[in-house]
């Protein structure tokens, strides 16, 4: 049994675009799995409207926007698991990412979450500021604001782990 076209096109789509959705939420979020999750409901439900997901503009957009408005939800089911977390153990942990990889997600997280999402889109998807602007309803000039602003905050956050690291290898 052969497949439709609508079905290359979009298994087509989501092997192109699976990974770069996953590591933006993951940008944004903090949490690889809330990330994962996001981003298969995102595509689930461009698969359930692919006849007109298909023909927007930028069916990509449409999908992290779903992804990203998935994973600020989601913050329910993380609440619900750390009350499983604290009545039977949370899982052994995984290896874990590295020292720059945590420094700047750490960095992420002190951001606002309009300018954390400004400055993953820019600095992460290569979206140019008009279609951010576009994809988050704000204006072009709040955007670049914030990516200034997040820009400066991130340079701030990473100097001072920076400085700290070094202070405590001094002492250690």
């Amino acid at each position: 049994m052969g497949r439709t076209a609508d079905q290359v096109q979009f298994d087509a789509f989501y092997r192109a675009n699976a990974a770069n959705v996953v590591h933006l939420v993951y940008a944004a979020t903090g949490d690889l799995t809330v990330a994962q999750d996001s981003t298969q409901e995102a595509f689930a439900r461009a698969w359930a409207r692919w006849s007109s997901v298909s023909w927007y503009d930028d069916p990509l957009a449409w999908v992290r926007t779903v992804a990203h408005r998935v994973a600020s939800s989601g913050w329910r089911r993380r609440s619900g698991k750390h009350r499983a977390y604290v009545r039977h153990g949370e899982p052994a942990p995984a290896a874990g990412p590295s020292e720059d990889r945590v420094a700047v997600l750490a960095a992420l997280q002190k951001l606002s979450e309009p300018v954390r999402v400004a400055v993953v889109l820019h600095y992460l998807a290569d979206l140019p500021v008009e279609q951010i602007a576009q994809e988050t309803h704000a204006p072009v000039g709040t955007v670049k604001a914030r990516l200034h602003r997040g820009r400066a905050q991130l340079a701030d956050a990473l100097s001072t782990a920076a400085r700290d690291d070094t202070e405590e290898l001094r002492r250690g």
